[in-house]
């Protein structure tokens, strides 16, 4: 399998923290950002560690009203939004790769393959 470039996509720093935090067992504002996008975010092909969080989008808006209380919808959402664009980078990153190569993606067990 090919490794996943990140490096130029909106986000990218929040989503690879996230990822190692994940992976650390850390309930961080990353970590939990990348929780829940996780089924997208392995579709992708990202090493996603399972979740132990029923409900990490909750989670992550308790953690920000413990954080700032004032501010916590706003920068909820702004995360959120962050999230989204760089899925959506990383999707079409993705498929124009696979496409410049004269491929196309193989789904196996949740994750895109590329042999």
């Amino acid at each position: 399998m090919d490794r996943i470039e990140l490096d130029g996509l909106p986000g990218s720093e929040l989503i690879e923290q996230g990822l190692a935090d994940l992976a650390a067992g850390r309930q961080t504002v990353p970590a939990l950002l990348v929780a829940i996008a996780r089924t997208r975010l392995r579709r992708l092909g990202l090493p996603v560690a399972p979740c132990a969080i029923a409900d990490p989008a909750v989670a992550l808006y308790r953690l920000l009203v413990h954080q700032q209380p004032a501010g916590a919808f706003g920068r909820y959402n702004a995360l959120l939004r962050r999230l989204d664009s760089f899925a959506h980078a990383l999707e079409r990153r993705h498929g124009q790769g696979l496409r410049a190569r004269g491929r196309r993606p193989e789904i196996a067990g949740g994750a895109i393959h590329e042999d």
